[in-house]
């Protein structure tokens, strides 16, 4: 663990002067609120909601006192988490992934590595935050590919069997 050898650095270590309480959903994301209000019940001193948007929202709406310490999609003002990118505000802060803009550069390079490759998929959670903004891209990137085909999930609430669309 990185996190921990890095808190050890900085003279803390674990069960003497910090403790860490680790929450894992293990991919069941309606359990997310339950696990970020145990946290606030107990009293911790930060949350780190490494999970997404999804994880930084549960924590957020568990607590507007606790700072939080997220690594979200790419659009924490949107998504409700930070008023301002300079001055988040409030108690939620941290690190938002601006990767939707790739997407098209690797199917692109993908295409290449494979160049015999028919159908290249790509599956996506439409509940997640950045599903519009990633499905738009991958969409633009196939109407250039005549080679590239996009599979989508159906359902909100987790990959269920993908319908495929070409364009």
């Amino acid at each position: 663990m990185h996190s921990v050898r890095g808190l050890s650095e900085g003279g803390y270590v674990e069960g003497r002067n910090v403790t860490i309480e680790y929450r894992w959903a293990d991919g069941q994301f309606a359990r997310l609120p339950e696990l970020a209000a145990d946290l606030v019940h107990r009293q911790v001193s930060l949350i780190v909601a490494t999970g997404g948007t999804v994880s930084a929202r549960a924590a957020k709406e568990a607590t507007a006192t606790i700072p939080i310490l997220f690594i979200a999609g790419p659009n924490p003002i949107g998504d409700g988490l930070v008023t301002s990118i300079n001055r988040p505000g409030a108690n939620a802060t941290g690190v938002a992934l601006y990767t939707s803009e790739l997407l098209p550069k690797r199917l692109e390079l993908l295409a290449e590595m494979l160049p015999r490759a028919v159908t290249i998929a790509l599956l996506v959670n439409p509940s997640d935050a950045a599903y519009e903004l990633e499905t738009k891209e991958v969409e633009d990137a196939m109407r250039i590919s005549s080679n590239l085909v996009g599979c989508w999930t159906g359902r909100s609430d987790g990959f269920s069997p993908f319908r495929m669309r070409s364009i």
